[in-house]
């Protein structure tokens, strides 16, 4: 590399495309969803850098369309896990040794094959194994990701730039190392921008990684990983396992040199994690960095004030936009009488009742299919009880259709009890529960949204009231680690709104942000002195 400070790319948020219909990337993307619905590949692992196909397969669906059979997916033994882990040992040095241009140049160049040529396979992979929109994929699986990879560069290199002070005759200088081992990411279902991050924000900083996909989205991280091997990713430095996520956790842990930890997922398997991890703590040649986010209760809290067609907009939007399995969906909401008796109720329920829910191939559908199975009995199994509960009223929604896909109702159940299960616990689904309270009970209201839940992620409030505004944010301070006003709280940018929560929702290492590349850093002084001195005696020792 020649001698120079060289600055990555400004980076920009990558431009969501409208896909209207009849535009070109309206068939482009069309054409695309057809060619890969009518065919079932081999998704292997890769390791150092090699397709491995272990014969232990496991078919990827279409969650909207029983049917329709889009992968067999390879998964990993402990022989292949342990391979990961060796792969990752041997490239450790060639690549914490290049230069970081050299490794943000090829994330960079990812993201530019993610924006054009690869951008309608990634989409396409999302909404056939995802049951995603168009509008969802495309502000996840191209955009978010996109940005993900562009602003990182920046951060790491604004990272770098920060240098301590030299006094005179003095030279000081800070390196940021990568950590001394190597990285697992476990990675989520719901966001092919999260899984892209976890495992590519370590790798960034100099780390190799084992990537552990979810089994739900094995398909968008196949293709994903043929990115960054087109992009020149060094062989070994991530390397992709599907399978079974607890015995990947269980061999890497096991490892001396397992230096860290990038999770998404349940607040239940995290918890499992830092367990297991404190349990072998002094195996370990450095303390291992735990990063994680695990989900939430989040909420909308509505003042009198508030305008009601924005409020209801952010509960339809926030709630059941991708089946609200976001861990950032609002599932917990908070109306005066005031607003919910003059109108409010009926546009909320008229609006959630014209939902329209199937394939998402069909662009005129504003929600598809759930995850899978165990997520559709769950839900299932919630809906019927709240039809039985006298604190309960299920307004819209409420129902269940299994015969082609995992299909659950946008529902809105409006409870008399504000600490009920449904206002605390995490059910991600597309199920909104609201509290209607007095309107001159608003303080008391904020005590509730701060108490009722264990989570802390993401929440909103709606009022048009400056001083209500003001107080609610200091009373919440800690009630959500991402703070909507007026809005829904869905939809964090990158460099916009650095994502994460604290309590039970995770660490709060802000993907998106420059706290996140930290975590993956572990920092060295270095002191020059010019003039060093010869005489061990000080003044005061005449």
């Amino acid at each position: 590399m020649p001698d120079t400070r060289a600055l990555p790319p400004d980076p920009a948020n990558e431009a969501v495309r409208a896909y209207q219909p009849d535009s070109p990337e309206t068939a482009a993307l069309q054409s695309r969803l057809d060619a890969m619905a009518g065919e079932t590949i081999e998704a292997p692992c890769v390791i150092e850098g090699r397709s491995v196909t272990t014969g232990r397969t496991f078919r990827a669906r279409a969650p909207h369309d029983h049917g329709l059979t889009l992968a067999n997916v390879h998964g990993a033994d402990r022989d292949e896990v342990i391979a990961a882990v060796e792969a990752a040992r041997s490239a450790r040095h060639d690549w914490m040794a290049l230069d970081w241009r050299d490794r943000a140049a090829i994330f960079l160049k990812a993201a530019d094959l993610i924006a054009g040529p690869h951008r309608d396979t990634l989409n396409a992979a999302t909404m056939l194994n995802q049951s995603k929109t168009v509008q969802q994929a495309e502000i996840d699986a191209a955009c978010e990701l996109i940005d993900f990879l562009r602003f990182n560069a920046h951060f790491y290199a604004e990272i770098l730039a920060g240098q301590p002070h030299s006094a005179r005759g003095v030279w000081n200088q800070v390196d940021y190392r990568p950590l001394d081992g190597f990285v697992l990411a476990l990675t989520p279902f719901n966001f092919t921008a999260i899984a892209g991050n976890l495992p590519t924000a370590p790798a960034l900083c100099g780390n190799t990684v084992v990537w552990k996909a979810s089994e739900k989205q094995a398909l968008s991280a196949h293709y994903l990983m043929t990115v960054l091997q087109e992009a020149g990713l060094p062989d070994g430095v991530i390397n992709l396992v599907h399978g079974d996520g607890a015995l990947a956790a269980d061999v890497c842990t096991d490892q001396d040199d397992f230096a860290g930890l990038h999770f998404t997922g349940s607040v239940t398997v995290f918890r499992g994690l830092w367990r297991t991890i404190g349990s072998k703590i002094d195996r370990y040649i450095a303390f291992p960095r735990i990063v994680g986010e695990t989900g939430g209760k989040d909420f909308i809290a509505v003042h009198r004030s508030a305008d009601p067609a924005a409020v209801v907009t952010a509960l339809v939007r926030g709630a059941f936009e991708y089946q609200g399995q976001k861990c950032s969906a609002a599932s917990r909401a908070y109306v005066p009488h005031s607003l919910w008796d003059l109108g409010m109720r009926d546009r909320l329920a008229d609006t959630t009742a014209a939902l329209t829910m199937g394939d998402v191939r069909d662009w005129g559908n504003f929600m598809g299919a759930v995850i899978d199975e165990a997520a559709f009995r769950r839900h299932e199994t919630v809906l019927h009880q709240a039809a039985h509960d006298p604190t309960l009223e299920v307004l819209v929604g409420g129902g269940t259709d299994e015969a082609d896909g995992w299909f659950v109702e946008p529902t809105v159940v409006v409870t008399s009890d504000p600490r009920h299960e449904l206002m605390a616990t995490e059910l991600f689904g597309p199920i909104l529960t609201v509290f209607v309270y007095e309107d001159d009970d608003w303080s008391h209201v904020l005590d509730l949204v701060d108490t009722t839940s264990p989570y802390a992620l993401t929440g909103a409030v709606f009022a048009t009231d400056r001083n209500v505004i003001a107080d609610a944010s200091i009373r919440l301070r800690h009630a959500a680690g991402n703070f909507y006003v007026n809005d829904k709280p869905t939809g964090a940018i990158v460099g916009q709104q650095p994502f994460g929560g604290s309590r039970s929702s995770g660490t709060n290492d802000k993907a998106g942000a420059p706290q996140n590349l930290l975590r993956w850093m572990s920092t060295r002084a270095l002191k020059e002195a010019f003039d060093p001195p010869r005489d061990h005696r000080y003044p005061h020792m005449g």
